[in-house]
This record gives structure tokens, sequence and C-alpha cells, in this order.
């Protein structure tokens, strides 16, 4: 008998499908290697696997639309956040933030009125005053009280910069990242400028990195971006840790084997509103010796179900998705895709219990495996998915990992990146509170 899921039981499935979160880890205080040499001289040009992969341009969309440019240069969309040139850059950053603050700083734009193209208010001046402020509009756009498309474009920019989605409507999200002030904006780059200098050092001619507060993966390739990805992290009470690792395999059809922690903080609520729920979601329940137990003859008002191992078999229902990239570590985290793709789409990307769902995350796998030498296309990846079989493959070469916590940064272009700190660890409660609603 086909089951039918609704959209909203699906939702929850997704939002439960990973490990423990791990304690926060404090930023360290050592200082690397990235503020000698000259910082300014760019990497030579990916060779190898990186130029075999890359499938064109247009895969990878720049943070910036050229378009909604104003008189700075966009963000170099290959440049890792990481780079061995980002401390420099966020120093520079706090130079000019500091010019900014001396000078005054930027204006509140008022929170009574939604603004966008074509609102002609008085709001929309100060709208003007801001993004001047900040480099997003030039200062010969002026002060009119009118929306136009000048403005639209400074908007979207700033958006764009903030990791919001670049719509060009000023409330909620946009307008509270635009109401911290530059003295809290300086102080979160310069704790941002000691972790970037505590993860100094070589991390790999390929590597993948999970930035927590930008909800955002890269692979990284001879000094560039092969592939940059958005994804969802860690909530809040769940939180993503920080780790060091090594992808050593990848999952296709996985199980998902849920965590006790799940077990006792979702599944028993659960099972408590809906008995049918584990079979609803083919989630199999066994004992110590591998044996198959009814879920109709388990106390879910104890927590007996905590002593049994609950899977979850493969397939399109599956809170893994279809791919797991695994990384075995002592918090149980891990990468996958997920059967909830809605969320990709929104700014608020903080929903997952640590592990680290990815879009497009067939694209990664592709990237990962290209070293293999086995014909690992994307047709080939597809394949396998279409299988339904579960099978585990080996990376040839092991690929580190890097989950970080960066909230903002700045690249050679001089382009200034901020992200929400939502693990509250910039000790900054504006930043923590921009761009977090919405």
């Amino acid at each position: 008998m086909t089951k039918t899921f609704s959209r909203a039981t699906v939702l929850f499935v997704s939002v439960v499908a990973c490990g423990m979160a791990a304690a926060p880890a404090a930023a360290q205080s050592g200082f690397g290697s990235w503020l000698g040499g000259n910082r300014n001289a760019a990497p030579a040009q990916p060779v190898g696997v990186a130029q075999a992969f890359d499938t064109g341009a247009a895969e990878w969309s720049d943070r910036f639309d050229p378009a909604s440019a104003s008189t700075y240069a966009t963000a170099d969309a290959r440049q890792p956040t990481l780079s061995p040139r980002t401390a420099g850059s966020i120093q520079q950053a706090i130079l000019n933030y500091r010019q900014i603050a001396y000078n005054g700083g930027w204006g509140r734009v008022p929170g009574d009125q939604v603004l966008r193209v074509g609102v002609k208010s008085p709001n929309v001046a100060a709208l003007r005053q801001r993004l001047i402020g900040s480099g997003d509009l030039h200062a010969s756009a002026g002060l009119a009280d009118t929306f136009d498309s000048y403005v639209d474009a400074a908007v979207k920019r700033f958006q764009k910069r903030h990791g919001l989605l670049a719509d060009g409507i000023v409330g909620g999200s946009t307008l509270e990242a635009m109401n911290v002030s530059v003295e809290e904006r300086i102080q979160q780059l310069e704790m941002n400028l000691v972790r970037v200098h505590s993860m100094g050092g070589d991390l790999g001619e390929r590597y993948v990195l999970v930035n927590i507060p930008a909800a955002e993966v890269e692979a990284v390739e001879n000094g560039y971006v092969a592939g940059r990805y958005t994804a969802v992290v860690g909530k809040p009470d769940r939180a993503s840790p920080i780790l060091t690792d090594q992808i050593d395999y990848i999952s296709f059809n996985p199980f998902w084997t849920v965590p006790k922690s799940i077990i006792r903080k979702d599944i028993i609520p659960q099972m408590q509103k809906d008995p049918e729920y584990l079979t609803n979601y083919r989630i199999r329940i066994y004992d110590g010796r591998g044996n198959e137990i009814d879920p109709k003859s388990v106390d879910w008002y104890s927590d007996e179900a905590v002593a049994y191992m609950l899977r979850q078999d493969p397939g399109d229902f599956n809170s893994l998705g279809s791919i797991r990239i695994n990384f075995p570590n002592e918090h149980s985290v891990y990468l996958h895709d997920t059967p909830q793709t809605s969320l990709f789409g929104t700014n608020d990307r903080f929903h997952s219990s640590g592990c680290v769902r990815v879009q497009n995350v067939r694209h990664l796998v592709s990237w990962l495996l290209a070293p293999n030498g086995e014909d690992w296309s994307r047709n080939r990846i597809d394949g396998a998915v279409r299988s339904g079989e579960y099978a585990d493959v080996t990376l040839k070469y092991r690929t580190p990992i890097y989950f970080s916590y960066i909230t903002a940064w700045a690249d050679d272009s001089g382009t200034v990146q901020f992200r929400p700190d939502i693990y509250d660890r910039d000790g900054n409660q504006s930043a923590t509170v921009a761009t977090t609603n919405g």
C-alpha cells in the first residue's frame, strides 16, 4: 500500500534527521602564518581534476549579481572564505569601518514601513543615507525620498553581503541587519580575525569547508572554490559542532540509524501523538540481538525505546535523502541529502539536529569522487541513486573537512560579508538577532 505523507510530517522527520550537537567552541587566540608573504598575490589557476570537473561557470553563481553593483567591486565567487589572504582583507575592512565610525557611522532606518521599488517616503532618504554609509550605494545617488532602481540594486547588494534573499525589500531581516551599528560590525570583524588566524596554515589542496553561520558549504581545490552549496545546519539548541576531520566514503541510499538523543527528544513524543508514525516512515525497531520489534509492544510513555536501535529504510522518504557523506567523528554528524528542500530557499537555515543538509549534494559528491578515476560522472551517481540499492564508495583520497564558525570576513575585492551570530558566540546581541527572523 502506498503511503501519502503530509508536508508537515515530512518536515518534522527532516528536522530531526541527525546526531547530537557539540558544546560551543571558544575562539582560539593563536596566530597563524597568513599575515606573512604577499597577501595580494593571487593563486595560480587550478589544474587537473578541477579543470576536468568544471562544467561551466554558470553552475557557481556569484554571491553578487553584477547588475546589483554600485561603485565597488563585487565579491569573487571563486575565492574561498578561508583564503590565505582573508586575514589581511579583514584587517583592511576593520580599518575602513573604523574610518566610517570616525565619520559618524551610518544612521538607522525607521522600521514603521516596508520599503520597496516605487515607494516614496522620508524613510527612503534615511535608507539611501544608510546604504551610502556602507558603500552599497554611491553618494552621487543623493538622498531623494523615492525608492528607484538604483536603491533597489544597492539593497540587493546589501542583502547578498549579509546572506539574505536578494528581493530588494527592506523589512524584517534586512531592516534588522541594516540597523546593526558600525561599532558592532567592527567588533564582529575583530572577533572573526582571531578565528581566521586560528585556522592559519595549509588546509590542503582539496578540502570542504562548512561555514555554520553562513549555512554554506564550499568545495575548494588549488586555492579556488570549485563548488559552493547552500546548506541547512544545526539549530541553536542542537548546534553543529566545530570540527576538523576527513571525508572517507560516500553512502548511496543509506539507512538512517536514529541517534538516542533524537529517540528521546523527538521520536517518543511523536509516537505518543501518532502510534503509526514509525510504520508510516518505515522506521524499524531492533533489540540487542538484531530481532525486529513491533512498535506497539513498546511503552512510549517511558524511555524503553532508548534501549533499542531504530533504523529507517532507504527511500525517498528517508530523512537523509539518497546520499550521506561520511567522516566518522565523535559528534555523529555528517553531510547529507534531504527530502525537504524548501528550507534552502529561506533566510533562516538553522533547523537540523547538528548535521548539514546540502543542496545539489550530487554535484558535491561528483567532485569528491573525481580523483577515484572510475568515471564517477553525474550520470553514474544518478544511476546509483535510482537503483535504490545501499552502497558505500570509498574515496581514493580522503578529503579534509572543516566545520567553522565565521560570521564576518572580506575578500580581495574589498567586499565585506556578515552572517548572523546564530549560536551567540560573538558576544554581540544585535549581530545575533539580525538576519535570523525571516
